[in-house]
């Protein structure tokens, strides 16, 4: 995984989209949602964590 289009796919595969119209805020909820997603164990430590920091990137900038 390497870009926030990539991260909405991973995100979509489970059935959640995140669109409130403001990229950095996308950032915030979509974190959260692949946070729940590893905890419930539906996705990898590799998928968590690359998802992880492409999204705290994108909340940087």
């Amino acid at each position: 995984m390497k870009s926030f289009y990539e991260v909405q796919q991973l995100l979509k595969r489970f059935g959640t989209l995140v669109y409130v119209g403001d990229r950095q805020s996308d950032a915030l909820l979509m974190e959260e949602e692949v946070r729940e997603l590893y905890q419930n164990q539906l996705i990898t430590i590799e998928e968590y964590r690359d998802a992880i920091l492409i999204l705290q990137k994108e909340k940087k900038t």
